[in-house]
């Protein structure tokens, strides 16, 4: 009987984590994956998101930083206080 295999989750300080261990300590994708136990795709995703970050970018899929964490929260509050508006301005055109 094969196991099946079940798609695990990282949360965004386990990812940085391992971007870090990339770059700072200069070990290769493929050891830090073995090591890891990790998929190339996925570490390289979150290097490529990690990229897009510090370059000011939002990057693909959830923030690695915390600076781009809260700049999301920000964005999201910032986008339901707009719609609260507009939404109390036309029901005070009634």
């Amino acid at each position: 009987m094969t196991k099946a295999k079940t798609r695990r989750s990282f949360d965004a300080a386990f990812k940085l984590q391992i971007v870090k261990m990339i770059r700072e300590q200069h070990l290769s994708v493929s050891q830090v994956c073995r090591d890891m136990e990790l998929t190339d795709s996925a570490v390289r995703r979150w290097l490529d998101q990690y990229e897009a970050e510090l370059s000011g970018q939002r990057g693909i899929g959830k923030p690695l930083t915390p600076e781009q964490q809260r700049i999301r929260e920000l964005e999201a509050q910032n986008l339901q206080l707009r719609q609260d508006n507009d939404f109390l301005k036309k029901a005070s055109a009634f």
